[in-house]
């Protein structure tokens, strides 16, 4: 049996634990650093190695997986002071599962490119539900023997995993993926507001219209968290705020019109000045709330 590949993992906030959690139970080597420490106890108890930096990471593993919040993150645990670049070796691979900048990731894998060290962009969809339960969707972009090469990987995280491209090409698709979610997320919101204010019941309602053709995940798994008030995140409005600038950021370069996003990102951050940035992208709602005035109630069962 051929020996497995060791994989080291960075970023262990509430998408890349659970990815990490599964790697490990598929029985890879895993090597973790994250930049709170405390949050690699619970894996290091499961058998993964910790590290004292993502060079450190690096110098012990033939695949690296980054998963952290934002371009400039990821530009610092691969490129900066104590990065992977600094402990990878010719041959190495870097796979960054984070969601950021479609150019930034150009311009890194470039830079890892002259010291002989591949890289995959693989950023993923699913929620913290998804990386705990090992069914992300998984776009990648990059050389096709190097997504081969990490097939195995990726099968542990996912089921959904899909070659998208040359590199960057995965982070375009996220962006994609991006504007479909809030897009759906305004339109449950602006649904479960009129049936509120229309005096239905509203778990009847979600029941009738869910299955149907104007059924979508976020309905199905974010309706239900609305309507129980439960504005816990599978993905705060922080990171999807994150994600909604980058995408009218890409949009700008690009010369495409997105209204829509742009107003959902203005929406978002009449929520972010409440304080709101640590809840669920769903709490999306409550920013129409308070344009209606209204609270969306769901009725006790059996009323």
């Amino acid at each position: 049996m051929e020996e497995r590949e060791r994989i080291g993992f960075i970023g262990l906030g509430i998408m890349g634990s659970g990815m990490a959690r599964n790697i490990l139970q598929a029985g890879f080597p895993l090597r973790i650093w994250n930049r709170t420490a405390s949050r690699m106890d619970e894996l290091a108890t499961a058998g993964a190695g910790p590290a004292s930096s993502p060079g450190d990471v690096a110098f012990h593993s033939d695949i690296v997986i980054t998963c952290v919040s934002d371009t400039p993150d990821v530009e610092s645990v691969i490129l900066g002071e104590g990065g992977v670049i600094h402990g990878a070796r010719p041959g190495s691979l870097v796979i960054d599962m984070s969601t950021i900048s479609p150019q930034a990731t150009q311009r890194i894998a470039a830079r890892l490119a002259e010291r002989g060290i591949h890289m995959l962009d693989a950023p993923v969809s699913g929620g913290a539900e998804g990386a705990a339960r090992g069914t992300l969707s998984i776009m990648v972009g990059g050389d096709t023997r190097q997504y081969e090469r990490a097939l195995p990987v990726f099968r542990a995280m996912g089921r959904t995993i899909t070659h998208i491209g040359p590199i960057g090409a995965g982070q375009t698709t996220k962006l994609v993926n991006q504007i479909l979610v809030v897009g759906h997320a305004l339109a449950m919101s602006e649904a479960l507001l009129f049936a509120q204010a229309g005096g239905i019941d509203l778990h009847k309602a979600l029941a009738a219209v869910a299955g149907g053709a104007a059924g979508s995940w976020m309905l199905s798994n974010r309706g239900p968290q609305i309507l129980a008030r439960d504005w816990r995140p599978g993905f705060t409005i922080d990171l999807q705020q994150k994600d909604v600038r980058l995408a009218l950021q890409e949009a700008d370069r690009l010369g495409v019109p997105l209204p829509g996003t742009a107003l959902i990102h203005q929406l978002y951050r009449t929520l972010q000045a409440r304080g709101l940035g640590h809840e669920g992208n769903h709490a999306l709602v409550k920013a129409l709330e308070n344009l209606a005035g209204i609270e969306i109630a769901a009725w006790d069962d059996g009323q």
